[in-house]
């Protein structure tokens, strides 16, 4: 079971958009997609976020298993420090363009206290029937991860895609992979709804 989680909502070009985390309830371990914002920064100040941090719901922290992040930018890694101790997967060239590009995210956010990461290179089942692909695009080291449900996949993307149309008319090589998938639905960041493929 999927569940989305809304952490935040940030202005973007006069919108508010949302942002969200997943919680994958997997009978061999409960993984959390992504982390969201836990604190304003100046660096972000003119999105005017409006933060709902995990530390701050009816959420059990020490219940997340394991923790995925799709990439590192600010608004999905700013909660990495509440998860300290446990494992954090993200493919290698996403830490390697967040510790050394300019202006790509907040850098004590990605190496807070504690946190430690499991740098992946390309494919990697996670626990079996979930498993992590790299969806280009968005940024170089994207990942997202696929769920096996017994008949379609169900993906979790992050920001593989931003908005819902991005997917029905897909360009990226991330956004062509997961459609390859051929996916029942996948959640991403920035949506309340899952996209589900268009019916002919």
């Amino acid at each position: 079971m999927i569940t989305p989680l809304l952490v935040a909502e940030l202005l973007v070009e006069g919108e508010r958009w949302p942002v969200c985390v997943h919680i994958i309830d997997h009978p061999d371990a409960r993984v959390l997609v992504d982390t969201g914002m836990t604190e304003l920064r100046p660096e972000v100040v003119d999105m005017d976020p409006r933060l709902v941090p995990l530390s701050e719901q009816a959420f059990d922290l020490a219940g997340v298993d394991v923790v995925v992040n799709t990439h590192l930018h600010f608004d999905h890694c700013g909660g990495n420090h509440l998860f300290a101790g446990r494992p954090i997967y993200v493919q290698r060239q996403e830490l390697e363009d967040a510790r050394t590009e300019d202006d790509y995210t907040i850098r004590e956010w990605v190496d807070a206290p504690g946190v430690s990461y499991e740098p992946v290179d390309g494919e990697l089942e996670l626990v079996p029937g979930l498993r992590l692909v790299p969806a280009p695009g968005h940024t170089r080291g994207l990942q997202v991860v696929v769920v096996e449900t017994g008949g379609r996949p169900v993906v979790v993307g992050g920001d593989v895609a931003v908005r819902l149309g991005e997917l029905d008319e897909p360009r990226t090589e991330g956004q062509l992979r997961v459609r390859a998938l051929e996916p029942e639905l996948v959640w991403l960041a920035h949506e309340h709804e899952p996209w589900r493929p268009r019916t002919v």
